[in-house]
């Protein structure tokens, strides 16, 4: 099982062309990885610290311009209309779960501005993606249609179950 590449990369010193198919294992573990630790280091400096907003844009928004090229290319456009999708859902669930993680620390989202969300919920964005599209091809959806569908609804169905649970269901920690 591989995932067919839409632009030329280069992973690993080797050179892969366009609709070659690389190994899964070159791409999951190694963005999974990274986005999480990108992802949580800007959690932290929008909501653990008082870091100048105009860094933490520096910082977060260097990394997420890097994860879409890399999206762009490795799983080509028709596929990254699904970040719009992730996006819709991505706002229910970083309301329920950024809520949720927030109220750890007796904090809403309410208590920060617009602009500190920004980056955290990018990278919520980028992360449901890469975890939607490793679903896909984990489960034999990037090749066969029908399973590709079935695995969809059952992914968004799963998210809003979760998200209305974390957002009506579970009592303020």
């Amino acid at each position: 099982m591989g995932i067919i590449l839409h632009r030329d990369l280069t992973m690993n010193g080797k050179v892969y062309k366009a609709g070659e198919s690389v190994p899964w294992w070159l791409v999951y573990p190694f963005f999974i990885f990274h986005m999480g630790m990108f992802g949580a280091s800007g959690f932290f400096m929008a909501y653990g610290s008082d870091v100048e907003l105009s860094f933490l844009y520096m910082h977060g928004g260097i990394a997420i311009v890097t994860y879409l090229i890399f999206y762009w290319a490795i799983f080509g456009p028709e596929t990254v209309k699904w970040l719009l999708i992730d996006s819709v859902l991505g706002v229910f669930g970083i309301v329920a779960q950024l809520g949720w993680i927030l109220a750890f620390f007796d904090k809403t989202l309410a208590d920060y501005s617009v602009a500190r969300h920004f980056i955290p919920f990018t990278y919520y964005v980028l992360y449901t993606f890469l975890l939607h599209r490793a679903i896909l091809d984990f489960g034999g959806g990037t090749r066969d249609e029908a399973k590709r569908n079935t695995i969809n609804w059952y992914y968004l169905g799963f998210s809003i179950i979760v998200y209305s649970y974390l957002v009506f269901g579970v009592p303020a920690i």
